[in-house]
């Protein structure tokens, strides 16, 4: 079963709105695990506007799932914050200083030498590392060469396509995957994934090992509570 991994980027949100310490993000991300998420994948920005520093040591402390810390690793200070802290997974992501959310995947190509060099860093360290793809085989192929464990598959303009033609909006993921099970990559997928599109996603994708979602869900939550949404989210994935 593909596992999920919930993104509390927008619990830290809400409780920056205010300051103090409600929801308190440790405790959401404990109760997410007792729900039943397999993970907890946090997004730390330069600008700490949601996730801060201090929430990563925090969540590292107690996280009995797999924890997976997303970011750009052209940012020192995000580099440093993932080599003390050791999480499962560190999700290597190509986001512009002050981006509001990712849009696009690695060139896996053009940054080969880079991205090979910064995958050798984590792993140095025991931290599996996947490399964030838009669905091109060239870019799953350019992927390989970095050493990299796995790949994210960028799945915004299959959920922007999902109503109008599912079958066609799959297409380039479904060429993707199987491509990097060909080469041996793990596969995991996020963005703009929700409870209308996870399920056809996950039974189309062949190795899909993990789907990491966080605005759908905590969204979902304010209607349905936090844990009915997790378990709705874990019977797509079933």
């Amino acid at each position: 079963m593909t596992k999920l991994s919930v993104n509390i980027n927008k619990i830290a949100t809400l409780r920056n709105s205010r300051g103090g310490n409600n929801p308190d993000l440790v405790k959401v991300a404990l109760d997410c695990e007792r729900f039943g998420a397999q993970g907890i994948t946090v997004h730390p920005r330069p600008d700490e506007r949601h996730i801060r520093y201090q929430d990563v040591y925090d969540l590292k402390a107690v996280i009995a799932t797999e924890f997976n810390i997303e970011g750009n690793c052209r940012e020192d200070k995000f580099v440093d914050l993932v080599l003390a802290n050791k999480p499962a997974q560190v999700t290597l992501v190509p986001d512009a200083e002050g981006q509001i959310t990712s849009n696009h995947g690695w060139d896996t190509i053009k940054h080969q030498d880079y991205l090979k060099e910064m995958v050798a860093v984590f792993q140095k360290e025991d931290i599996r590392v996947s490399i964030f793809v838009d669905p091109v085989v060239e870019m799953v192929e350019g992927a390989v060469e970095t050493g990299t464990d796995r790949i994210e598959l960028y799945t915004e303009a299959y959920a922007h396509n999902y109503f109008a033609d599912r079958e066609k909006a799959v297409v380039s993921y479904i060429a993707a995957a199987h491509h990097a099970n060909k080469v041996g990559l793990g596969i995991n997928a996020g963005h703009d994934l929700d409870l209308h599109n996870l399920h056809y996603f996950a039974q189309s994708i062949p190795g899909l090992l993990e789907v990491s979602i966080g605005h759908a869900l905590i969204s979902d939550a304010l209607y349905l509570g936090l844990e009915t949404t997790i378990q709705k989210y874990l019977q797509q994935l079933a």
